[in-house]
């Protein structure tokens, strides 16, 4: 509920920012152009009239200037850009200073769905993860240019799985002779580093993100995702520092979250449901898709998963358990209802996105 006597839209870019301030008594509307300078923003917030509370949209400046009202006393809302309502109207028209207003004006309405404001640490942790969430991606990059290079050429492996200790023996000793051009071996050279330097980056953040989660705020719920099949330390680090505050959401609303819910278009006696909404957070939807895949084949308890059963307390192993036979017996069924595998292992990630929830928000508790 709004309760300020001043209501501020910041319209806020890494080299600008366009403020504006309704006044809920006198009504007066002010405005302004500011630098991006946390001190500057609050030095001109300070000045209106108070109590203040301020909102600006989420973007790529990122939280630091919510932190910063807050820690001054002033009520700050991070917008959530999609569920911000736009007049019909404006669609013509788009100013910083509009935008700035509508802010203000939505703000005290309550208009407002805010997102989930990070702790410093929890940000510094997600930020680690995407940079190696980044360099997967650049690896796969740097492995599809060097293989269609050599494709080019007429040169396909053919020796089992790619990328394996065996390829490599087969680029460096028989893909690269094969090529008789010389500009053309200086562009597999180039690609082939690229590939080496790309994988030895991987790996060192590979390292470095199982060390902070085996000794950091997040190694209780790690430990406890990790009786799941497909959920190992990298993953389940991913997991939490993603998600954060894992009680804000149920076991069904976090999957609307990651957007593995149907879409659905339904007016009157039609219902119609279309394909996953793939809204929220794009991360955490890949992994659990990713780790659904693992619930496919017949589930036992091998020596991996129990040993990271074995850092987690007792409750959590047998949740782990019942989830796993779950999964799996969930996969069985869709399979004999012929459901296209990659259809069935959505399914298996939505569920396993509540399972996920469940151990979360379990309380840790020692053997």
């Amino acid at each position: 509920m709004f309760i300020e006597r001043t209501s501020v839209g910041l319209d806020v870019h890494a080299r600008s920012v366009a403020a504006a301030a309704i006044d809920g008594v006198t009504g007066e509307l002010s405005q302004a152009r500011l630098t991006p300078s946390h001190d500057r923003i609050l030095s001109w917030v300070a000045g209106l009239p108070g109590p203040v509370a301020v909102t600006y949209e989420a973007g790529p400046t990122g939280f630091g200037l919510c932190r910063v009202l807050t820690a001054a006393g002033i009520r700050c809302e991070v917008a959530a850009p999609s569920k911000l309502q736009k007049p019909a109207g404006d669609r013509r028209i788009k100013t910083d200073a509009r935008d700035a207003v509508h802010l203000a004006r939505l703000l005290r309405l309550d208009e407002i769905t805010a997102v989930a404001v990070p702790s410093l640490d929890q940000e510094t942790a997600r930020d680690l993860v995407r940079a190696r969430e980044d360099c997967r991606a650049d690896l796969m990059r740097a492995r599809h240019r060097l293989s269609k290079l050599l494709l080019r050429h007429g040169l396909v492996y053919s020796g089992g799985n790619a990328w394996t200790g065996k390829h490599d023996t087969w680029l460096r000793h028989e893909a690269l002779p094969a090529l008789t051009s010389h500009p053309t071996r200086l562009a597999f050279d180039a690609g082939y580093e690229t590939v080496l330097a790309t994988l030895a980056r991987r790996d060192r953040l590979d390292v470095q993100i199982e060390q902070f989660a085996a000794d950091s705020e997040f190694t209780a719920v790690v430990r406890r995702l990790g009786c799941l099949r497909g959920i190992a330390a990298l993953t389940g680090f991913a997991l939490a520092v993603e998600i954060g505050d894992w009680h804000r959401f149920t076991g069904r609303t976090i999957a609307t979250f990651v957007g593995l819910v149907p879409s659905e278009y339904s007016s009157g006696e039609s219902k119609v449901r279309g394909s996953i909404t793939k809204t929220g957070n794009t991360h955490v939807r890949r992994l659990l898709i990713e780790a659904a895949w693992h619930h496919r084949s017949g589930y036992r308890i091998g020596k991996t998963l129990r040993d990271r059963w074995d850092l987690a307390p007792a409750a959590a192993r047998i949740r782990g358990d019942e989830g796993n036979h779950r999964l799996h017996q969930r996969w069985v069924g869709l399979v004999e209802r012929r459901k296209p595998h990659t259809v069935a292992n959505v399914a298996i990630a939505r569920e396993l996105a509540g399972w996920c929830w469940s151990l979360a928000v379990m309380d840790s508790m020692d053997d």
